[in-house]
């Protein structure tokens, strides 16, 4: 069938469709990097830390240097004081010098002024003798003043005289002076907080990529799987931190490990037994293309639908076996009597065993009455297939061992085992010819027969199925002896409690 032309405007159309389609999608969020998030996470701390030592720093050189200051000067004017005390009645005419030479040290710009209140001695007349923020040192009196214009730290000592007013000496200092030496003392400790800081942001640069490193290992690891062959990842040099995240992909790995095994095994086990009879069926239709003789076509035709029959029920099997993988996600549970599912099941094979002669029976030990359900938890349409195999199986072997008096027995009962855990249990047993002793080990492998490939239709899966199922809803399977000769084939699944029954 041809489809119609398109047209050279649908061509346009179509393209400009495809670029709004490109323009509307939305951006990729741009990835976060760990490294630079660390670094950004723990820069900025050091940087705030830094600027918070030089502010603390800063004041507390600035109170340092209050301190030695004011201690400066009002040890500078007690030593005046003390001089004025020596001179005695000289102190007018001997001090004046020794104030100048002492307060004359242009680095220091000091201010002075002595007098008596109603005369001045030396310095500076306007300095005032009174101020604010008074504190004392000793014998002196600290203030804050303004000296034309600007504020200045004055040290005042008062001398007293036998007869008039006392002789008062004050020593000052500008303020700017004291910033000048504050930011001095800043300056000697902030250079070694600045040192530290870009020693710390080295370190901290250092140890980040030192301990991403395992990550880019891992990555590394990681990127040298292939899907043929997935290894899991060394956690011996991984730390701590990071082992919760490799033990999670050496988990995951396993996983992946096993689907593709089981994947593999699979495909070659259904590749080495669907080849057989695939071919029988083209070989029996050959023949009965080719055969001129009616009776022959006819046989031909005959072995053509039996080989077909086979191939299917093969195929149905291998679909089977492929649903009870463990971790499928076609295993959907819920909650069901296992005790009524046995009965149904069974009383569904009933024409079969008639047909058969073969006596299918069914009991319940532990509630002959079959009142109290027995609730477990799985998947309903495989455990009847579990139920179905084992029935299957004995019907198939027990007929050719035994013409007369053909018996198989289901039997449902509640089992506990060493640590008080219940389960359903339901037995398969029969009075054929039993398994041998040196077969029992491989009953569950796949295609394994311990027929000798004489019953025909089997193909060695139905036990492996039962067995993989069984896995899947955590329950287990396994052969005996009958007591009176046969097989006795036993399947157990955990029980769930029953809700209490109002009365």
């Amino acid at each position: 069938m041809r489809f119609p032309s398109r047209r050279a405007g649908d061509q346009r159309f179509a393209r400009e469709d495809w670029l709004d389609l490109a323009r509307s999608k939305p951006a990729e969020t741009p990835t976060r990097s760990l490294r630079r998030t660390l670094l950004r996470r723990l820069a900025a701390p050091l940087s705030l830390l830094a600027l918070m030592s030089g502010l603390m720093a800063y004041w507390l050189a600035w109170q340092y240097t209050q301190h030695v200051v004011d201690r400066s000067l009002a040890d500078l004017a007690t030593a005046i004081s003390k001089q004025i005390q020596l001179a005695g009645v000289d102190a007018p005419v001997t001090v004046p010098p020794l104030a100048q030479a002492m307060f004359s040290d242009p680095v220091e710009q000091l201010i002075y002024r002595i007098s008596t209140g109603d005369e001045e001695i030396a310095g500076e007349p306007d300095l005032p003798l009174t101020g604010t923020n008074v504190r004392r040192i000793h014998y002196a009196y600290v203030f804050e003043t303004h000296f034309e214009g600007v504020s200045v730290r004055a040290a005042q000592v008062r001398v007293p005289q036998p007869t008039g007013n006392p002789i008062v000496v004050e020593v000052a200092q500008r303020v700017g002076s004291r910033y000048r030496i504050a930011v001095e003392f800043l300056i000697a400790i902030m250079m070694p907080l600045l040192l530290l800081l870009l020693a710390g942001w080295v370190i901290v640069w250092r140890v980040v990529n030192q301990q991403l490193n395992p990550l880019t290992d891992l990555a590394d690891a990681l990127n040298q799987q292939t899907h043929i062959s997935l290894e899991p990842v060394d956690e011996t040099y991984v730390p701590s931190e990071i082992r919760p995240l490799t033990s999670a992909m050496n988990a995951l790995l396993v996983r992946l490990q096993t689907a593709l095994d089981a994947q593999r095994k699979f495909i070659a086990d259904a590749a080495h037994q669907l080849r057989t009879p695939l071919t029988a069926v083209k070989l029996h239709a050959e023949q009965a293309l080719s055969s001129r003789d009616p009776a022959k076509a006819v046989e031909a035709v005959k072995e053509l639908r039996a080989s077909a029959d086979r191939a299917v029920r093969l195929s149905n099997q291998l679909l089977s076996l492929a649903r009870a993988e463990p971790g499928e996600q076609a295993a959907r549970f819920s909650d069901f009597d296992l005790a009524a599912l046995a009965f149904e099941t069974g009383a569904e094979w009933v024409p079969r065993a008639l047909a058969a002669r073969v006596d299918l029976g069914f009991q319940r030990l532990d509630d002959p009455d079959n009142e109290h359900p027995m609730i477990v938890r799985g998947n309903v349409v495989l455990t009847r297939e579990v139920l179905a195999n084992l029935i299957d199986n004995a019907l198939k072997y027990i007929p050719p061992f035994r013409i007369e008096g053909a018996r198989i027995t289901l039997t449902v009962s509640d089992w506990r085992d060493g640590n008080g855990r219940r389960f359903g249990e339901v037995v398969v047993e029969d009075n054929g010819p039993g398994v041998p002793p040196d077969q029992q080990g491989d009953l569950f492998k796949r295609f394994f027969r311990g027929d000798g490939q004489n019953v025909e239709g089997g193909a060695g899966l139905g036990l492996a199925i039962v067995h993989d199922i069984m896995v899947l809803h955590g329950g287990t399977v396994h052969y005996e002896d009958a007591p009176e000769g046969g097989a006795r084939f036993i399947v157990r699944m955990p029980l769930k409690e029953a809700p209490p029954v109002a009365e």
